[in-house]
């Protein structure tokens, strides 16, 4: 979990410049969910959305096949990344809590995401959506998920 600065979170060419992981872990993971699914639209997963509790803070979008999970970190449990996520919040705020709700709108449409306090495409410092791509090629993905896959036996 990360935390910015306040001067880097309101600057779009600093947040711009964050190294990807920083980058998808503070506040593009659902862009990166998003190009996931539509790059492997028939691989089984599915959007997640841990959504804070009205007073907290800390959205987070991952992709799932209910076993694995996706997100900045690469592939991990589900369960692991949950309470990883969970343990960082509550860490900071102990009585933060969030509910895990399936997606149910366009994680790429800029509309349905300003809705939910997120932003689209769009609205970033620069092309996102081949940053993106960029960064997924980047992963070994199968044998990332095998590495889970023999960890979770």
């Amino acid at each position: 979990m990360y935390v910015l600065k306040p001067e880097i979170k309101h600057d779009p060419a600093r947040r711009w410049a964050l190294p990807d992981r920083i980058f998808y872990g503070y506040g593009a993971c659902h862009i990166l969910a998003g190009v996931f699914l539509e790059r492997y639209p028939d691989s089984g997963y599915w959007a997640v959305w841990l959504k804070p509790w009205e007073a907290f803070h800390g959205n987070h979008v991952f992709v799932t096949n209910g076993e694995i999970a996706f997100d900045h970190h690469g592939y991990s449990a589900l369960d692991r990344l949950v309470a990883h996520h969970e343990q960082g919040w509550t860490c900071r705020f102990t009585d933060w809590r969030a509910d895990i709700l399936d997606v149910d709108f366009s994680l790429l449409e800029t509309a349905e995401l300003n809705r939910r306090q997120m932003r689209g495409p769009g609205q970033y410092f620069g092309d996102v959506i081949s940053r993106t791509h960029q960064y997924l090629n980047r992963i070994d993905h199968d044998r990332q998920k095998e590495k889970v896959m023999t960890l979770m036996r």
